[in-house]
């Protein structure tokens, strides 16, 4: 993409980003969908709407949003309240439309029946149970028939309550069987990986009540929420759905003064910083980094980006009340170079496209600057009070998350641990030597249950290391992994420096005598380590177990995995044909005898693995009480 297209991509993106009011997204919604449909590459998607209230407006905002986020979206939509009649009988049109995306868009009004007033505990247990009963049974039958991912609105609140305060309270109050139903949603998101809560129940809190509903639209168009609120649903909904295609950020790159404390370090000192409970500006940024460490504990990397002397910069991280320390930085750059150069060292550092990355800086001259020069880096307009700050990032949805796995919160682990490996590395001359004194061992084996999260994660997130950027949803990976037809394969990494966790994955398809590999791809974390060699001679063996004789493979080239163009042609195979647009094929004649590519990293079992980590865990522990 062209500097002049990315430019002309960010100035429309930003007509729908924070302080973008609903009233000029509305009012702008035809002129912006016709520019966004003209973006390259987008991702494309089938998106089933089934309604409780009318839906042409909620589908035509979440179009918009999609886009947005680089997706394409077709539509099925249900007629008016035939949100449970379209799922549960039978009903062609719907099937053969394949949904990637199943969205349910109700709300209290679908409630089929509340409590009667004095009605008994054990009644309103009763009518709970038919009510969550009802749902279970659609979304049963949608995984089941359409193995689409659901997303489903929680319930909102009506803005009436007939029994006051009591609403709340009493068991057979609506406001109080709301609550619960709310719960019971909430416990099944937990347990059903396919399965993710739209919170408009937080949504219309957030709003106001008022704002939300409006009888206007409900008794003329039955619109369930005004068209301002349409516009909060629909961007929440696209969050939820970018992140299970993988389009959230990764990174988090912050300026220091007067962002992450008030004043400048070079000048006041570490004393002098305005930070802490004693001023109320000073609370304003403690909480703004207690909230930018929630984000690094839940695997968003953070790095730092200041035009500051660096032992000033790092000296900022000693002030007693701060919650933010040096360790929890994965990047540091803190000089007198231009920021936007200063960004690309720090995502050619990570390994990290730009496009993962956010900037935050209280300076409106430096957030020009970078959105002028890296369009691709995402540069919200924060303004200057940190107040405000969290709740901005927050309203973008950069890294909203559809689940949380335990890779996850060692992320920002994993990218410290490379830069001890970086450093190790300067103090060999042979690459080949360095690899073998990483002591590396891998965990390569068939998906299984514990880890499918984790896979479908990681295919919807690495763009470079990726022949086909095939995408799958959690469902998809599920059915593929009990099917016998496919050859499949996780691997997880490890070395002295620490446990990177899972960085690998192929499936391959049994066709006669050949393995047809439909997906492979890598974690750019763990490059040049030898890897995808351990993660072949692992799909040969499976190959021979199971007596095929050829590995047919594809690439297809993207916008990001150039670096992967000729990975088959370094394993040794043959290339047959090249199809449009660039793709090419490659076979591999499986020999008798096989040998295998790596050198430098120890194979291990599962069984194995999961005794080192308890192992590892033991040893942390008895480190940390000062063993």
């Amino acid at each position: 993409m062209t500097p002049e297209t990315l430019h002309m991509q960010e100035e429309i993106l930003r007509e729908l980003r924070f302080p973008a009011t609903a009233a000029s997204i509305l009012r702008k919604r035809q002129q912006l969908r016709k520019e966004l449909l003209a973006q390259p590459n987008l991702l494309q998607k089938r998106i089933a709407i089934l309604g409780g209230s009318t839906t042409t407006e909620v589908r035509s905002m979440l179009e918009l949003f999609l886009l947005a986020h680089g997706i394409e979206p077709a539509f099925y939509e249900s007629g008016y309240n035939r949100y449970a009649e379209d799922v549960l009988f039978d009903n062609p049109q719907l099937t053969s439309f394949h949904p990637d995306i199943v969205f349910l868009h109700t709300g209290w009004q679908n409630v089929s029946e509340f409590p009667e007033l004095l009605e008994s505990g054990e009644e309103v247990e009763q009518r709970l149970c038919r009510e969550i009963g009802r749902f279970q049974t659609i979304w049963e039958k949608i995984h089941t028939q359409l193995g689409a991912v659901i997303v489903q609105n929680n319930f909102d609140l009506p803005r009436l309550r007939p029994l006051g305060n009591l609403d709340g309270s009493e068991t057979y109050g609506r406001v109080s069987f709301l609550m619960r139903l709310n719960a019971e949603f909430a416990a099944y998101a937990r347990t059903h990986q396919h399965f993710l809560i739209n919170d408009i129940h937080y949504l219309s809190a957030q709003m106001g009540l008022d704002a939300w509903h409006g009888h206007t639209y409900w008794y003329n168009f039955h619109m369930a929420v005004t068209p301002a609120a349409t516009v909060a649903l629909a961007r929440n909904v696209a969050g939820i759905i970018k992140a299970v295609f993988g389009k959230s950020r990764k990174c988090l790159v912050l300026d220091l003064d007067n962002t992450l404390w008030g004043g400048v370090i070079g000048d006041d000192g570490v004393q002098n910083l305005i930070l802490g409970r004693d001023h109320p500006v000073g609370e304003a940024f403690l909480d703004f980094q207690r909230y930018v460490k929630a984000l690094q504990r839940r695997g968003v990397i953070l790095a730092v980006c200041s035009k500051n002397d660096p032992e000033n910069a790092k000296a900022g991280f000693d002030h007693p009340d701060g919650i933010l320390k040096l360790e929890d930085f994965s990047a540091f750059k803190a000089n007198w170079n231009p920021k936007p150069d200063n960004i690309r060292e720090i995502a050619a550092e990570l390994n990290i496209g730009l496009d993962s990355m956010v900037f935050v800086d209280d300076n409106p001259a430096e957030r020009a600057l970078v959105a002028s020069q890296l369009p691709e880096v995402a540069t919200p307009e924060v303004g200057t009070n940190a107040a405000r700050f969290a709740e901005i990032l927050e309203s973008e949805y950069f890294f909203e998350t559809h689940r949380v796995v335990q890779d996850d919160l060692g992320r920002s682990a994993y990218y410290g641990s490379n830069a001890q490996r970086s450093a190790s590395q300067a103090t060999f001359r042979d690459y080949g030597e360095y690899l073998l004194s990483l002591e590396m061992k891998a965990e390569i084996a068939s998906f299984t249950p514990v880890y499918l999260e984790r896979i479908t994660q990681l295919i919807n997130k690495t763009n470079q290391f990726n022949l086909t950027t095939r995408r799958y949803t959690s469902a998809e990976v599920e059915e593929i992994a009990q099917n016998p037809g496919y050859v499949t394969l996780y691997g997880r990494l490890a070395d002295r420096f620490g446990d990177n966790g899972l960085v690998t994955v192929l499936i391959g398809r049994v066709a006669g005598e050949a393995l047809e590999i439909d997906l492979w791809l890598m974690s750019c974390r763990v490059l040049n380590r030898e890897m995808e060699l351990s993660m072949f001679d692992a799909l040969v063996e499976a190959c021979q177990s199971r007596g095929l004789r050829r590995i047919v493979g594809t690439y297809t080239p993207s916008k990001k995995n150039a670096m992967v163009a000729d990975h088959y042609a370094k394993l040794g195979f043959q290339r047959i044909e090249s199809a449009s647009e660039g793709q090419t094929s490659w076979v591999w004649e499986i020999p008798e005898v096989y040998l295998p590519g790596h050198r430098s990293i120890v194979r291990i079992s599962k069984s194995a693995a999961a005794d080192e980590a308890r192992a590892g865990t033991a040893t942390a522990v008895l480190e940390s009480v000062g063993a």
